[in-house]
């Protein structure tokens, strides 16, 4: 039931869309992906073959003395749950017991507003929009208007990944994702059936990369972009990539305009990302088979089981851009989609620089990459291919990093991406099989829990897939993962470690495939069919070594509505949690707390911005700290001691919503058409959550 004020109560009404997404968002971000077929279809072996014998945690603890290893990390990873948030906790100047640190708010109901919605007290503004100045020379805004050569130096479409890189006091270098264009929505009288030259060339233009300095004014604590000459910066589909790493110049890569497999203009879909130790913005490309055309038209088997396992099929693309450039339809250029579905890197702090595409770190589905430096030094780098039935993959440089910003040390510490070893994980729970029947209730031992270990895959010119030479495995990453049987996964999205207790936490977005019949069924890490809500994934590698090759897991939340019997929240009562659907992307405050917006919210209630404790009596205990308005996604969250930042991506992306028929007005008001957008949020002479 809608409330006067826009405030919903559970239960919401099902959207149109199984997901919470609308039919648009679904055809231009994604190429309608959960529409068709999922790309996995290998029969490599998972969590209920590996694991059908052990019946108890008894019996795991007695396979092994790696088992034994990797799963005593678990038991130390969860604290005793409160029934109560107002008992106990961090003492206030008055006295009165507070609760966890960081989360001293009123959650943020369930609603269907079209605003920003965040708790009592806190202010929002708008950093920078969708065509916006960028670059010096960018005229003023002119939706009717518009050409490629302006939206080069404007803010681009649907900003996704935001970044800070420190830039001296309240200022920063911002480096905003540009995952993905809406034409409909771009251009009044579209004709997808038929865009204009010029269309598609803003459609270039707005996707890519955008680095914005921006200052924080102490007054009223806004963040303020500036029109920076020296630092700002645009990387678009017409952009110049440097390839690197040990695919660089593979026979995969070569194209009739590069037949070095070097150089690759232009960078797709870009998702989540990173900020690296040594101040570089690390961007994963997403969704790039939807870009490319014709793909049915591929009769060499070999290929076509190599672009099928990408998600390419069929002829013409949504957009028409082979219609204006032969790169984009395959039968012409086999090779120029095996140069996308990379980590990007880009330096912010050198203008001038090249950024890279990195084939050390494998080819997929790329949602993003995170970094830890280890014990020993090395660089470890986490990885989600985002796709139902797909893996979790980490990365383990050669070379160690080297402290200091030097021009020496970042010269070296940007190298560290480009030599190492690629592994994929897998998976086992602790519990019988017969115990997981896809409702999503817990195993008999309280918990979903287990251990796991990393497959190798391969590092410089040696694989360690049979049958798959090392520049295969590069490039054709998924098809490797399958042949040593990693386990599949419910859309691994953000992977990051935690910085204060070492920890990785991953989103499980979501897979509504799981259990359908010929598809897997449900697994402990993945424990319910259908699955349209989602679960947060933790775990600690052995002995607190990130280069360690096992580790124990555990999931903290499996997400949904907290009134339901298949939903899980650390074990703590479900009666004091904020409901949460299809969590996207993670980040962390300085207490640990782990921060969780959404994508494609399945209850019905405009997606959010999330925080949850993930140790002490307080695990589990949800928090929403805010909504976006209709139709938008809560990407790229940035949270800061005293402002956090979230990109508001695609707001009024509605069914039956276009330019001819606007849905929404954000952020403008009034009549205006509605822009993407990064928002700040923060709170006067306080810290975010205290």
């Amino acid at each position: 039931m809608t409330t006067t004020d826009g405030r919903i109560s559970l239960p919401l009404l099902p959207p149109d869309h199984p997901l919470g997404r609308s039919s648009i968002t679904c055809e231009y971000r994604c190429g309608n992906a959960c529409s068709h077929e999922a790309p996995n279809t290998s029969d490599n072996a998972y969590f209920g073959d590996v694991v059908r014998s052990i019946v108890s945690r008894r019996g795991m603890l007695k396979a092994g003395a790696v088992l034994a290893v990797a799963g005593a990390g678990v038991a130390g990873m969860a604290g005793t749950a409160a029934a109560h948030p107002d008992h106990g906790g961090h003492g206030g100047g008055d006295g009165r017991p507070r609760g966890p640190k960081g989360l001293d708010f009123t959650a943020v109901a369930p609603n269907r507003e079209d605003r920003i919605v965040t708790p009592e007290g806190y202010h929002n503004s708008v950093v920078i929009r969708w065509g916006d100045p960028v670059l010096p020379g960018a005229p003023a805004f002119d939706f009717d208007n518009q050409t490629a050569a302006a939206q080069a130096k404007q803010f681009g479409f649907n900003n996704d990944f935001c970044g800070l890189v420190p830039f001296g006091h309240d200022r920063w270098l911002m480096v905003s994702n540009h995952e993905y264009t809406t034409e409909s929505a771009m251009f009044k009288g579209f004709s997808q059936a038929n865009p204009t030259e010029e269309q598609v060339k803003i459609g270039w233009a707005a996707h890519g990369l955008s680095v914005v300095v921006v200052e924080r004014e102490r007054r009223t604590g806004k963040l303020l972009p500036k029109v920076d000459r020296r630092y700002n910066r645009r990387i678009t589909v017409t952009s110049e990539f440097e390839v690197d790493g040990p695919a660089a110049g593979s026979q995969f890569l070569r194209t009739t305009a590069d037949p070095t497999g070097r150089k690759v203009f232009g960078t797709l879909n870009n998702c989540a990302g990173g900020v690296t130790p040594w101040g570089t913005i690390l961007s994963g490309e997403e969704n790039f088979n939807q870009y490319f055309a014709n793909a049915g038209s591929v009769t060499d088997p070999v290929t076509k089981t190599r672009l099928t396992r990408y998600g390419l099929a069929g002829a013409a693309s949504t957009r028409k851009w082979e219609n204006f450039d032969r790169r984009f339809d395959v039968a012409k250029e086999p090779n120029e989609v095996n140069r996308f579905g990379w980590i990007v890197e880009v330096d912010p702090l050198e203008p001038g620089s090249k950024p890279v595409k990195h084939t050390a770190l494998g080819r997929f589905k790329h949602e993003g990459a995170t970094i830890q430096i280890a014990r020993n030094g090395k660089v470890v780098a986490y990885l989600g291919d985002d796709e139902r039935f797909d893996y979790v993959y980490k990365y383990v440089s050669k070379e160690r990093y080297r402290p200091g910003d030097s021009p020496s040390a970042r010269a070296h510490n940007k190298k560290l991406l480009s030599d190492g070893t690629l592994y994929v994980a897998q998976f086992t729970g602790d519990s019988p099989a017969t115990e997981f029947d896809g409702t999503g209730k817990l195993p008999t031992d309280g918990e979903f829990d287990g251990s796991g270990k990393w497959i190798p895959l391969v590092s410089g010119d040696k694989s360690f897939v049979d049958g798959f030479t090392a520049e295969e495995v590069y490039v054709f990453t998924r098809l490797a993962a399958d042949k040593v049987g990693a386990t599949k996964m419910d859309r691994p999205e953000d992977v990051q470690p935690n910085p204060v207790n070492g920890r990785i936490y991953a989103a499980l977005t979501n897979n509504t495939d799981r259990g359908k019949p010929g598809k897997e069924g449900p697994t402990e890490i993945n424990p319910r069919n259908g699955n349209k809500h989602g679960h947060i994934l933790e775990w600690e590698e052995s002995r607190g070594d990130h280069t360690a090759l096992t580790f124990s897991w555990k999931l903290l939340l499996v997400c949904g509505d907290p009134a339901t019997a298949d939903t899980y929240f650390g074990g703590y009562d479900k009666t004091q949690v904020s409901p949460i659907s299809c969590p996207d992307n993670v980040a962390f405050d300085r207490h640990g707390n782990l921060w969780i917006s959404t994508d494609g919210n399945a209850l019905g209630s405009n997606d959010g911005l999330f925080v949850v404790p993930v140790a002490g009596r307080y695990r589990g205990y949800l928090k929403q700290f805010l909504t976006v308005p209709l139709g938008a996604e809560t990407c790229g969250p940035v949270i800061e001691d005293d402002f956090i930042l979230v990109s508001v991506q695609h707001p009024g992306e509605l069914d039956g919503a276009s330019a001819d028929n606007p849905l929404t007005h954000w952020p403008d008001g009034g009549t205006a058409q509605p822009r993407p957008a990064v928002a700040a949020i923060w709170k006067s002479g306080c810290r975010i959550g205290e």
